[in-house]
């Protein structure tokens, strides 16, 4: 089954030319069909890049899904075309009256602040909380990931030395669930953060929910690796996803992120295990995409598919 987006959003074009299946929405329309529907909250700044890489991730699964893109109405995006957002994006306050079979909160750059600081935290909070009743599960991404835990179990987060940047092995902890089905023991996750939650905040907020009697909200860590710490979190059976890292990256984000701020004459380490032995001057080496199609896959699948009623206005 295809991917269905917006009409004329350029990852259409983009995807086409690596033979991924994508239909626009015009095409849509007259097929007898209830698509998926899938919310990203982009709150990257290079939004089309991200909007790609998501695609890319969400396109290898038999289900149709229908696409919408959520901003921030109290930010305004400085690096995407105004053109773009006024075509593809809509405000929160347009879109909080409606129901979505999935959603996707992405990263931000503003880990250095205190979630507090953060200009449009307010706006933040009331999607996090909007998000509990009008959507069958939500999918946290790195800077979200660690908000998310923040808002909703008082998790902190902590700064780093320096940015945990690279590719690190993740061991998967509860293997038999449905969202590692057809993992390996080991996989592969980018990350590209400058701060990190603690397992053991996780495992304190878990045995405070059920002190509470509140076993609906069962957290658990389900990956972690020894070199970047807390790799995906659970919670709510599979409502919520916290992933620390960026499993949708493409093969060259890691590079582009370094080379820019080397070129700004920034202090910072090549990402690790990532070009070919280790040498920026060679092409990196791709060991994250299989595991990180199987993720948004299952995800889909046997968290939203298997899961959300045919009635999308049942959801709560």
């Amino acid at each position: 089954m295809p991917l269905t987006l917006p009409d004329r959003l350029p990852a259409i074009d983009l995807l086409k030319q690596e033979n991924i299946f994508v239909i626009d929405t015009s095409r849509a329309t007259t097929q007898d069909i209830r698509p998926l529907r899938i919310v990203v909250l982009n709150l990257m700044p290079l939004k089309i890049t991200t909007e790609t890489d998501l695609v890319r991730v969400l396109s290898n699964t038999p289900l149709q899904l229908e696409l919408s893109f959520m901003k921030i109405k109290s930010h305004t995006s400085k690096n995407t075309p105004v053109a773009h957002m006024q075509a593809f994006y809509h405000d929160f306050e347009v879109l909080r009256h409606e129901k979505f079979d999935g959603m996707i909160i992405t990263g931000a750059p503003v880990e250095h602040l205190d979630f507090e600081q953060v200009t449009y935290w307010d706006e933040m909070t009331a999607i996090f909380s909007w998000a509990r009743t009008h959507v069958t599960s939500t999918l946290y991404i790195c800077w979200a990931a660690q908000a998310g835990l923040y808002f909703h179990y008082g998790i902190p987060k902590y700064p780093l030395a320096e940015k945990m940047f690279g590719i690190f092995p993740q061991t998967t902890l509860q293997p038999q669930l449905p969202i590692f089905r057809g993992f390996d023991d080991i996989f592969q996750m980018p990350h590209s953060r400058h701060t990190e939650i603690h397992k053991e905040d996780i495992e304190q907020a878990a045995r405070r929910l059920a002190e509470a009697g509140r076993t609906d909200e069962a957290l658990t860590t389900i990956a972690e690796s020894p070199e970047s710490g807390v790799g995906i979190v659970m919670a709510r059976s599979g409502r919520e996803f916290f992933i620390t890292g960026h499993a949708e990256y493409s093969p060259l984000t890691l590079d582009t992120e370094y080379r820019r701020d080397v070129a700004k004459g920034l202090s910072i380490q090549p990402p690790r295990h990532y070009y070919r032995d280790d040498d920026p001057k060679q092409q990196p080496l791709v060991s994250w995409r299989a595991h990180a199609n199987l993720l948004f896959t299952n995800w889909l699948n046997y968290y939203v598919y298997q899961e959300t009623p045919f009635d999308i206005d049942e959801i709560h």
